[in-house]
């Protein structure tokens, strides 16, 4: 299947990120490289041209996961915010957004469900949660606030996990309850 006209390498590799995430959650780890190539509507071949097996696409699409969150932080920072604690209020308004639907973070979830079960993976995963770790304690906060802020923070992301995602307004009203805990400190 020949490379889809107009679409550029970046796209092309978007394309296939996303065909992967896609194909690993419904599938399984096992999913082979034809059905992500067809999915992504690209030759097997220029599967294999951005990615030369399929450990690094899996290595990829897991990185990909763990850069796009934290972009998610990063963009939640308040400029005016400077205040000891700053990196960890926007920690908690990016784990409590919800301009996301729920099916997108339960399908999040399931993809990260499978990509964990990958060794390689979950060292990845542990070294960037190992990094969180320290950006956030080294964020001015005694590190007892961050421990419990961080903790219901992602309790409160994973709700949908079980099909009953924190409804908007009490995920509002926790979002100011620990941020003010933030500012307390």
């Amino acid at each position: 299947m020949p490379r889809k006209a107009g679409r550029s390498p970046e796209e092309t590799r978007r394309a296939l990120l996303d065909a992967a995430g896609t194909v690993i959650r419904t599938r399984g780890i096992s999913a082979s490289l034809d059905d992500i190539a067809k999915a992504a509507g690209v030759s097997k071949g220029g599967l294999l041209y951005h990615f030369p097996a399929k450990d690094a696409l899996v290595r990829t699409l897991a990185q990909d996961l763990l850069d796009t969150y934290r972009a998610e932080v990063l963009a939640a920072l308040d400029p005016e915010d400077n205040a000891p604690g700053r990196l960890t209020r926007a920690y908690v308004r990016a784990s409590l957004d919800t301009s996301q639907d729920e099916v997108a973070i339960r399908e999040n979830i399931a993809l990260i469900a499978q990509l964990i079960s990958i060794p390689e993976i979950a060292e990845l995963a542990r070294a960037d949660a190992e990094r969180w770790d320290r950006d956030l304690h080294d964020d001015g906060l005694p590190g007892h606030v961050v421990t419990l802020v961080v903790a219901a923070a992602d309790g409160a992301s994973t709700a949908p996990l079980w099909g009953v995602g924190i409804e908007v307004a009490a995920a509002r009203k926790l979002e100011q309850q620990l941020i003010e805990l933030t500012l307390k400190s």
